[in-house]
């Protein structure tokens, strides 16, 4: 554990729960970081939130923020913007970074402006020509939600009937729906903590594709650090990680996702601002490849408002 005065950093409140689809998971991830931050000696208040948060954050009279909120209204920019008015420092991307990481088109139009490899893409509509979008990208898609995370809404797609559905699936959780070229192969990801890269981590499931259920339920799932990339190509993927992160402005902490195809090239796919901190999480479970506990994961995080 770092030597630091924990009292610097006055009364920490954890914001979690929220209203998104990913609501529960940031319950797990906020209970975890608060029972980290109070091992570490830190003055922390548990504020999860749901319906007027503003009245919530005013009544906890904190110094500082944890965002543990994950997807739409806590890691989009919203919770960012409500803390900047109240002048709360907190942990993570600004406003806009936030806002640009959780929209997957708009975080590809600047990966894209920018030369870094990412999947083509299309933005579909109800009236989006299924056979010949599948065509324009390459038989097999990938369909999912613009703005949400943890795998909602996700499905892959083969056929233009099964493109249509997948669609339609996301549909009921965004009205921008994003369909990429399917990448086959290895699923990588990288965590990032301050302005450095943490050892990469690949994930293995016998799911069709690295779901829900893979990411916070199955005990299948395989999470492999070492990750098995020779020394340069993981320095690649951890230079191609940083160049995503600052790419959008990102800051703090984070992480960022990524598929290899056949030949080894690696795609981004998108930038998480606010990753989990479940006992399944990867930003955790890379830190502590590299010696970094939890408790102290948490403390670096937020120090990180004290800057």
């Amino acid at each position: 554990m770092t030597t630091f005065d924990v009292t610097q950093l006055g009364r920490v409140g954890v914001l979690y729960g929220g209203t998104s689809a990913e609501r529960d998971v940031s319950l797990q991830s906020g209970q975890a970081v608060v029972a980290a931050l109070q091992s570490a000696g830190v003055d922390v208040v548990a504020i999860e939130l749901a319906e007027d948060p503003l009245a919530k954050i005013q009544a906890a009279k904190i110094d500082r923020a944890f965002i543990a909120l994950h997807g739409q209204g806590g890691e989009d920019g919203t919770m960012q913007a409500l803390l900047e008015f109240l002048n709360i420092p907190y942990t993570g991307s600004g406003v806009q970074a936030s806002a640009l990481a959780m929209d997957k088109l708009k975080s590809k139009y600047i990966f894209t402006a920018l030369g870094i490899s990412t999947p083509k893409f299309a933005l579909l509509n109800e009236h989006s020509n299924w056979q010949q979008v599948l065509e324009d990208l390459g038989g097999k898609a990938f369909v999912k939600p613009a703005h949400e995370g943890s795998s909602i809404g996700m499905s892959k797609a083969t056929s233009a009937e099964q493109l249509q559905q997948a669609y339609q699936t996301a549909a009921k959780f965004d009205a921008a729906v994003l369909a990429e070229t399917l990448i086959e192969g290895a699923e990588y990801t990288v965590g990032v903590l301050g302005n450095q890269s943490l050892p990469a981590i690949k994930l293995e499931t016998d799911n069709e594709f690295y779901d829900y259920d893979a990411k916070y339920i199955s005990n299948e799932t395989r999470y492999l650090c070492p990750c098995g990339l020779s020394t340069e190509a993981e320095q690649a993927l951890a230079e191609l990680t940083l160049a995503c992160f600052n790419a959008l402005d990102c800051q703090g902490w984070g992480r960022v996702d990524f598929m290899a195809d056949a030949n080894g090239q690696f795609y981004a796919l998108e930038v998480n601002t606010v990753p989990g901190m479940t006992s399944h999480s990867l930003v955790p479970m890379a830190a502590k490849a590299r010696g970094i506990e939890f408790s102290e994961l948490c403390l670096q995080i937020v120090q990180q408002t004290l800057n």
